[in-house]
This record gives C-alpha cells, sequence and structure tokens, in this order.
C-alpha cells in the first residue's frame, strides 16, 4: 500500500492544490492565460474565474499587459512565484513525511498540559502532542486515543554512550532490543522491541548503522521527541 497526501495551503477558506499550481505555472511559461487555458484543456473564462478567486485570498498573482507596440500579455507576479515555491516545498514535505514507517501505539490520556500530554500504552507513558481529531477537539486526560511515531523522529543509542534523561530535548525514552535490521545502500531500516504491540522503527544512515554495529538482539536506548510524537482521538 503506497501513501499519498494532497497538498493545500489555505486563505480566506480557499484552497490553493495542484491544479491551481499547474495553472499559474501554465501562465508564466504561455505568457497569457489564453495561452496556458489552451495548454490545459480548459476555457479562458473558468481559467480567469480562478484566478480572480486566488487572488481574493492570496493576493495580485498576475499582472495583465495590455496589447500595444510590445504586444498584451500576462505574466507572474513576485507573490505568485512565492506561492509556487511555498507550495513546491509543502509537496516535497509531504511526500517524504507520506513514505515515512509509522508505528501506532494505542494508549489513555494520563496528563494534560496545553498542547502536550502523557499518554499510558503498553510501551509505558509516551510524550506527545494532542492533536485534535476531525470535527473534534484535542483528546483530555481519559480519553482514549492512538500514538503516531515516525521513524524518522526516532533516535537510537548505544546503552553505553546513551545521554541522561535529562541531558536531551527528547523527552521519550526507552530501553529496547534490535529485532530486525534492513541494510540499503544508503540508510538502514531497524526495528526495536520496546514492549508494545509492534517494534518501533527507526531509520539511520549505513554510517549510523555501522557505527553503532546493529544486529538482532542488540540493545538500544530508544529516543524521541515529545513534540515530534502526535496523540489522535480513536474515532
Amino acid at each position: 500500500m503506497d501513501a499519498s497526501v494532497d497538498a493545500q495551503l489555505r486563505a480566506d477558506g480557499v484552497a490553493f492544490e495542484a491544479a491551481d499550481a499547474a495553472l499559474l505555472r501554465a501562465v508564466g511559461e504561455a505568457g497569457s492565460v489564453s495561452g496556458a487555458a489552451s495548454d490545459l484543456d480548459r476555457s479562458r473564462a473558468r481559467a480567469l474565474d480562478r484566478i480572480e478567486t486566488l487572488e481574493g485570498a492570496f493576493g495580485p498573482l498576475v499582472e495583465r499587459r495590455r496589447g500595444g507596440a510590445g504586444g498584451g500579455g500576462s505574466e507572474l507576479t513576485p507573490t505568485a512565484r512565492e506561492l509556487l515555491a511555498e507550495f513546491a516545498r509543502l509537496q516535497a514535505t509531504l511526500a517524504g513525511t507520506a513514505g515515512l514507517e509509522e508505528r501506532v501505539l494505542p494508549g489513555t490520556v494520563r496528563e494534560r498540559e496545553g498542547e502536550l500530554g502523557v499518554v499510558e500504552t503498553d510501551a509505558g507513558a509516551v510524550r506527545a502532542r494532542l492533536v485534535a481529531g476531525p470535527d473534534r477537539d484535542p483528546p483530555e486526560p481519559g480519553d482514549d486515543v492512538q500514538v503516531g511515531i515516525r521513524s524518522d523522529a526516532v533516535t537510537l543509542h548505544a546503552p553505553a554512550d546513551s545521554p541522561p534523561a535529562d541531558g536531551t530535548s527528547a523527552r521519550n525514552r526507552f530501553e529496547g532490543t534490535v529485532v530486525d535490521v534492513d541494510r540499503r545502500t544508503a540508510v538502514g531500516s531497524i526495528s526495536v522491541e520496546v514492549g508494545g504491540p509492534e517494534p518501533l522503527v527507526a531509520v539511520l544512515t549505513r554510517e549510523s548503522l555501522d557505527r553503532l554495529a546493529l544486529e538482532p538482539g542488540s540493545a538500544v536506548v530508544v529516543t524521541f521527541k515529545a513534540t515530534a510524537t502526535r496523540a489522535i482521538p480513536v474515532e
């Protein structure tokens, strides 16, 4: 199963999506809204209407030039180019996140302090961000949640070299045992049993994997930040 996420930037209730980015890029390449609409097999009227809707939310995006000695046409404004760059960064971020393995620990919120909480799981107490679900407020103490831990947020340490609990910003710390090592060309995926229903997964460079000499059965210390860990209410 492949994970995918549709990127959106929102302003004043208007969503800027992939089709809108394609429209602006086409305007920039064709030099006119008419040419962009033709390239995208869309009507000029619909293209203009969508650009006006986007401009009402995001600001001026297309500068229209009247005909004359140099001819008419359209070009993208600096605002449009900044919007396209921001959208491209968001797409890249979401694509990278969607491709990462994530482990989910079921648990119950025990404490809450602002956006952060302590969740009791089979692996132990996990500190996590309390995230609202669709049409639901963030979870409160006593609520059942699912704690998502992404593989890129997990750091592994040799037990002898692991930082003390108060010597790192990573508030979650568990002792575990490596149960699987998937060696690849540049990175490795390491599964670590920490007491939950499934092992946690960490992504390491081959250099780090070789330095730690990780093999099935190796003892490790697992750490991950509370701010990189999400607790979402169970529907």
